[in-house]
């Protein structure tokens, strides 16, 4: 049997030009490409793969590069080895940080996870460890999260005299609600995977031999749909959640029109009615 990677990068709904085995050289970033899929590794094992300012630099090149590609079809992002996906912040950088540095250093990130989270690809975290301070919030910009059953999700930022600045007053509300949510940032409390899918915050849990390999078969039946309809779907949903209901219904209906008049929706139809698999072109 295929695996997912060889299933994704055969299929007929996939944009034909494959990627190229490997795209970038970071200092902090493994980053590679096969097939449909970007994988995007945060690369700083020694220190729990902390985020400092030159691997936040990374991470926004990877992201723009997989959003510019047009063979790449969705990314997978985790951290290297097998204790943290990203732990937080780089402390010994955050310590010697000014107001106006940490200020100018929270917009950067907030900037970086604003493009994960619009990129109108679907991006999965991999949580394979720690996710806490930044590497929660970094989750929680990805459009889907399944993590190890070891995992460990938490915004610790109050108990250094911070709060969350990437984003986690924002989005961890809007995912499992404002309670938990301050539950959470005000206690700086630590939760497990199994916690943390019970409120919502993980989409899955998988055993840790199956992490990368579920990421990829959930990308893989994503690819076999229309990819504008994806990216459009992306957008409703993300756009939506800033606007009243109302509002989003008719930024959906403009999409869904949208959508009507491409190629695509021409095929799926077509397809559905022959009873016969699409031949999707991202057209």
């Amino acid at each position: 049997m295929a695996s997912a990677t060889e299933t994704l990068t055969s299929s007929p709904a996939v944009v034909p030009a494959a990627s190229p085995t490997a795209a970038l050289t970071l200092a902090n970033i493994l980053y590679e490409k096969k097939g449909a899929i970007a994988y995007v590794t945060v690369n700083r094992p020694k220190v729990l793969n902390a985020l400092n300012t030159p691997t936040w630099k990374d991470l926004r090149t990877a992201f723009e590069d997989a959003q510019n590609d047009t063979a790449v079809r969705g990314i997978i992002l985790t951290g290297a080895g097998n204790k943290a996906f990203i732990a937080g912040a780089d402390i010994s950088e955050l310590a010697h940080a000014t107001a106006i540095d940490a200020e100018r250093s929270s917009r950067f990130g907030q900037g970086v996870l604003d493009l994960i989270e619009n990129l109108g690809k679907p991006v999965i975290a991999a949580v394979n460890g720690f996710a806490l301070g930044g590497g929660c919030e970094t989750a929680m910009a990805c459009t889907i999260r399944i993590a190890v059953e070891s995992a460990k999700f938490g915004q610790p930022e109050v108990a250094l005299g911070l709060l969350p600045g990437g984003g986690g007053t924002q989005r961890l509300p809007r995912l499992v609600g404002k309670g938990r949510a301050l539950q959470l940032i005000l206690s700086g409390e630590m939760i497990s995977a199994q916690e943390a899918y019970r409120i919502g915050l993980v989409n899955e849990i998988v055993p840790a031999t199956d992490l990368v390999t579920r990421a990829e078969a959930i990308l893989q039946k994503i690819a076999s749909n229309a990819p504008i309809a994806v990216k459009f779907a992306l957008e409703a949903a993300n756009k939506g959640l800033d606007t009243s209901q109302g509002e989003g219904l008719l930024l959906e209906a403009s999409y869904f029109g949208l959508c009507a008049a491409t190629e695509d929706k021409k095929e799926g139809t077509t397809a559905f009615l022959e009873k016969r698999a699409p031949q999707f072109r991202g057209r």
